[in-house]
This record gives C-alpha cells, sequence and structure tokens, in this order.
C-alpha cells in the first residue's frame, strides 16, 4: 500500500520538480513579515520583494494562507514614506554630517500593518503599498498598484488599482467569509476540493448553506 503523502507548510518547494516557486512561511526570517500555511510565491528569496521594511517603523506584512502571489511582485513597507508636510521631503537624517535628527513618528505618513487575507490571488507584477489591506479571496491584476483597501472578493487592477468586479454576490461572500475553509485541515480540504473548484457556484452556494446551518 503506498504511503499516505499530506501538502507540508513548511517545505521550501512545494511542487515537485518546480524549483522556482517556494512557500514563503519556509524561508522568512524578519520577525515582522508573517505568511501563512501553504501560500506561495512564483519566485525565489521572498524577502528581497519586501522593501523599506524597518524595525524602527514598527509596521509588519501579514499575509494569509492558501495566497498566489505571482513573480515580481512588491510589497512596499512604511520606511519608503518621506516627510511631507514640511517645505523638503529630502531624509536629511538619514546621511552622515547632516544635522538633523530623525523626525517623530507623528509627522511622518505611516499607515500602519500591511495585511493580506487568506486566497488572495496577486498578479504578477503588482505593486502594494504601505498600510493597504486586501480582503479574503481577493485578487490584484497584472501590474496593479494597490494603494487602498480592497474589499473580500473584489477584482482590482490598474494605476492605481480600481475595482472591476466583485466575485460573487453578499450572500456567497458571506458564506464564503463564514465558512472559511482556509482553516480546515488537509484531510478536509482535500474532500471539499471538488466543491472549491466546480464551476458550478449555485452548487457550491448550496453546499456552504448547508454546511453553516448544522454549526
Amino acid at each position: 500500500m503506498a504511503e499516505e503523502i499530506f501538502p507540508n507548510p513548511n517545505a521550501v518547494y512545494p511542487a515537485p520538480g518546480v524549483d522556482t516557486l517556494t512557500q514563503p512561511k519556509a524561508t522568512v526570517k524578519s520577525p515582522c513579515i508573517s505568511v501563512g500555511d501553504f501560500t506561495y510565491f512564483a519566485d525565489r528569496d521572498f524577502e528581497k520583494h519586501v522593501t523599506h521594511l524597518y524595525p524602527w517603523n514598527g509596521d509588519r506584512l501579514v499575509i494569509g494562507k492558501f495566497c498566489q502571489i505571482a513573480a515580481g511582485v512588491e510589497f512596499v513597507m512604511n520606511g519608503a514614506n518621506h516627510q511631507m508636510n514640511g517645505a523638503t521631503t529630502f531624509p536629511f537624517y538619514i546621511f552622515e554630517g547632516w544635522e538633523e535628527s530623525a523626525p517623530p513618528s507623528s509627522v511622518m505618513p505611516l499607515r500602519g500593518d500591511t495585511v493580506i487575507g487568506n486566497d488572495v490571488w496577486i498578479g504578477q507584477n503588482a505593486t502594494i503599498l504601505p498600510g493597504v489591506r486586501i480582503g479574503d479571496g481577493a485578487i490584484i491584476g497584472l501590474s496593479a498598484v494597490v494603494g487602498s483597501d480592497v474589499p473580500p472578493y473584489t477584482v482590482v487592477a490598474g494605476n492605481p488599482a480600481k475595482p472591476i468586479r466583485r466575485r460573487f454576490d453578499d450572500e456567497m461572500i458571506d458564506l464564503l467569509e463564514r465558512f472559511r475553509w482556509w482553516d480546515k485541515s488537509p484531510e478536509e480540504i482535500n474532500a471539499l476540493i471538488p466543491i472549491l473548484t466546480t464551476p458550478d457556484t449555485e452548487k457550491t452556494r448550496a453546499f456552504l448553506r448547508e454546511q453553516l446551518a448544522q454549526q
């Protein structure tokens, strides 16, 4: 009898024979970055794509489970911001020889943590700006520049990224958000794959209604 194989969220290379697809959870070292189980990145060295993340700003990048992050995606953090309420935006305090102390955080345009939900698909070469919150199930178009929050199950594209459409109606989004399939065990998710991947979303809707009614 063949040995049963379970998905491993801690494997660097989760797809056999593919060394250009990695799971950041298994590779990130920064305590300011948190990545959920089974999220993958279509490249290596995920942390190189998280720029201007400095501990003194206190911000974090938080990414949920089962996200799909394409090659070339950049997460720009708060360290990229400059003071904008003075006559100049030049950061004298960074460089030797200038007699200026670092400005207090209260005068800097800091936007807090960047938070990506679960089952989010981020298209190739997209840029996620500081403090953005992207809801579960959202889709970010190729080369989009996301500077404002994205609601769950919404497709956005462009520069700046704008909503194109919602993937489902209010009820379906509510059912998915309450069911939270991504929090279930690998065994449960394996059994759910047919209902999660069928194009017959009315079948999925009926299943979710029934499951949630039993809880």
